[in-house]
Formats: C-alpha cells, sequence, structure tokens
C-alpha cells in the first residue's frame, strides 16, 4: 500500500508539476494584447526582448545541472526546478500590480527564472516519466509532453478570463501550486541510475555524452524550438494584431495551437508503431511544419487562421518528445544531464523564435516571417534522418 501510495504521489507531482510548467511557460505569449494596450504600450522589439532572459536561464540551468545531479540527485534537480518557478510566478503576480517600466522589469526577472525553472524542471520530470513506466518510455514522454502542451491550451483561455479581475491571479494560482509539488514524493530514480553507472561504465563516463548523435539531437530540438516559438508565442499578436480580430480570437488561435499539439501527443502515443511506424511520423512532422509556415501569411479570416495554427500544433507535436526519446535510449548512464542538455536546447531555441521576430519586424511584417520560417523544415527533416 505504501508502495501504490508513493507511485501515486509521484504521479501527481511529476505529471502536475508538468502541467504547471505548460500553463507557467505560455503566461507572456498569452499576455501580448495586454502588454501592447495601456498602461504597459509595450513595443514588438520591447516584447520581444522580455524571452531573452529566458535563454540566459535556460544556459544556467543547463550548466548548473551537471553540477546538482551528481551531488543532490535527480530530486535536487526537480525541487531546484520547483522553486525558480514558484519565484518566477512570485515576479509576474507583482508585475501585474505595476505600471509601464516598473512591470517591465518584473516581468524581465520572471522570463529569467522561469527558463532556470523550466530548464531544471524539465531535465528531471522527462527521465522520471522513464522511471514510472519503464516498459513505454517512448508513450510516457510522449504523454508527459501532452500534458505540458495541453496546459499550454487551457492557460490562455484561463488567463483571459481571470484578467476581468486581474491578469496577476492565475499566476499566483500556479505559484500555489508549484509550492504544493514540493510537498509530494518524488520517483526513486537515482538508485536506478546508480545501478546504470554500474552495469554500463562506459555510458557513465561524462566524454562520452559528447558525439555527433548528441550534436545533431541538440539541433534538431534547438531548430525546432525555434519554429514552435515563432508559431506559439506570436500567435496571439499575428491573429489580433496583426490582423485584427478580436482580442478573445488571438487568444484562442494560441489555445488552438497547443490543444492541437496536446490531442495529437495523446493520439499518437496510443497508436501501436506497427501501425504506423515512429520513424515515419519523426519524418513526417518536420513538412508538415514547412507547410504550415508557408500557410499562415495566406490566411486572413479568424476562422483560417484558427485552422492554421491548429494544423501547425499537430505538425509540431511529436518531434520534441520523440527527439528527447531518441537521445534518452543512447544515454542510459547520463539520461538526468542529456535531458538537461537537451531542455536547454529547447529553451534557447523557444528564446530565439520567441524573441527574434520583434526586432525583425522592423524590416520585415510578421507574414513574411512566417514564409521565411518554412525553410526550417530542410534543416529538421535532415536532422531527424539521421538521429533516427
Amino acid at each position: 500500500m505504501e508502495n501504490k501510495n508513493r507511485f501515486i504521489g509521484s504521479l501527481i507531482s511529476i505529471y502536475g508539476a508538468g502541467f504547471a510548467q505548460g500553463a507557467a511557460f505560455v503566461l507572456i505569449p498569452s499576455l501580448g494584447k495586454i502588454l501592447a494596450a495601456p498602461p504597459y504600450f509595450f513595443s514588438s522589439s520591447a516584447y520581444g526582448i522580455l524571452y531573452l532572459p529566458e535563454i540566459a536561464g535556460a544556459v544556467l540551468s543547463a550548466l548548473m545541472s551537471g553540477w546538482v545531479q551528481p551531488r543532490y540527485g535527480t530530486k535536487g534537480v526537480f525541487r531546484s526546478g520547483i522553486f525558480f518557478n514558484s519565484l518566477a510566478m512570485l515576479f509576474l503576480t507583482a508585475g501585474a500590480f505595476l505600471k509601464n517600466h516598473a512591470a517591465y522589469d518584473f516581468i524581465l526577472a520572471e522570463s529569467l527564472f522561469l527558463g532556470i525553472g523550466f530548464g531544471f524542471t524539465l531535465a528531471a520530470v522527462n527521465p522520471y516519466a522513464e522511471t514510472l513506466f519503464p516498459k513505454k518510455a517512448a508513450s510516457a514522454i510522449t504523454i508527459l509532453n501532452g500534458v505540458i502542451g495541453g496546459a499550454t491550451a487551457v492557460s490562455p483561455l484561463i488567463l483571459h478570463e481571470s484578467s476581468i479581475w486581474n491578469w496577476g491571479l492565475w499566476p499566483a494560482v500556479l505559484g500555489l501550486l508549484f509550492l504544493i509539488f514540493l510537498l509530494l514524493p518524488v520517483p526513486s530514480r537515482d538508485r536506478a541510475v546508480n545501478i546504470n553507472h554500474e552495469e554500463n561504465p562506459k555510458d557513465a563516463d561524462p566524454k562520452t555524452l559528447w558525439s555527433w548523435k548528441l550534436l545533431f539531437t541538440a539541433s534538431a530540438v534547438l531548430i525546432y524550438a525555434v519554429s514552435e516559438g515563432t508559431f506559439g508565442s506570436w500567435a496571439n499578436v499575428y491573429v489580433s494584431v496583426v490582423r485584427n480580430h478580436s482580442a478573445y480570437e488571438g487568444a484562442f488561435a494560441l489555445s488552438v495551437f497547443w490543444g492541437s499539439m496536446t490531442v495529437f501527443r495523446f493520439f499518437l502515443a496510443l497508436i501501436s508503431d506497427r501501425l504506423i511506424p515512429q520513424r515515419v511520423l519523426y519524418l513526417l512532422s518536420p513538412l508538415g511544419i514547412g507547410v504550415c509556415f508557408f500557410m499562415l501569411p495566406h490566411c486572413y479570416s479568424s476562422a483560417a487562421l484558427i485552422a492554421a495554427f491548429a494544423a501547425a500544433g499537430a505538425c509540431c507535436s511529436i518531434y520534441y518528445p520523440f527527439s528527447m526519446e531518441y537521445g534518452l535510449s543512447a544515454y542510459p548512464g547520463r539520461q538526468t544531464q542529456l535531458a538537461g542538455f537537451l531542455v536547454a536546447a529547447l529553451l534557447i531555441g523557444e528564446g530565439i523564435g520567441s524573441s527574434a521576430p520583434g526586432p525583425l519586424q522592423s524590416f520585415l511584417p510578421l507574414s513574411q516571417i512566417y514564409l521565411i520560417s518554412s525553410l526550417w523544415a530542410i534543416p529538421l527533416f535532415l536532422l531527424a534522418e539521421k538521429i533516427c
């Protein structure tokens, strides 16, 4: 009974933390219309710069995870992530009660702490999901990322509704959830990792972490994240500001993007590999991403735009979790460090994809940026072919 209760508690803490992380991650993109309006008046460049501290936080957490895990275990990495996420939500909540430049400084701090928290948390929860369901690792990781995607789908709508009173309410709730997860148990993974080190001394050698496959996988994750960030972080702005539709339609387009990603992650995780080989899905994903980027500049009505972002979410659904699964399976003795490295690549890419379109709009309209981004399909396909 004790083991069963611990398993249930661990399941809630890992997948619950994934949900809260996904909900927190999409808060700044969800605030696009609000931050552009009075009393904030954030320009496109200022809005884009908000994502840069996230990149710094991701790099910092990647460097720190290699130090934290050997000393405090995967549990220490997980707890560190939860702590920094709680701090990020505190700063964002405070930003809701401030105006103009003061709010901007607090939101910049939130971005930094969220990057650190996201890096640590995902470095831990991906291997933990594999530990909870060792016989179905690919499905466990894909479903975990589906939960994260589901949170990113509902979070903009919750934020939109709560903004009737104050948009800082939802970040405050998420901060409380993160604190609750600090009290729940986590899977007993570190003993299993030590066994792997003993059985696979070559895999445990830090030098073996660096290889061409790691470089290919990290590059694939980074480029994918640039694409995802360009879709997700600017969906609200593209629909509600560039195409001049309502704020609700902008938030809905963002939710549909993440919601579609979530639904397809769950759906594809349940499909037998015999029906559709994982390799085939992995190689089709970048081609679909390229098509969606190409189609968005040709969409004008809210229905067409929402449909295009839904298709983009579906095409993005499995590229990252499959990349993570391929990477983890290649390094059985270094999974937490490997996951931290790939999560850092993810956040760096997300930061680039989220921030770069801001200053680029001084030279090109967002629709043209989307059109040019269709070329990302080429390296994504070539790297996927090398990885799988």
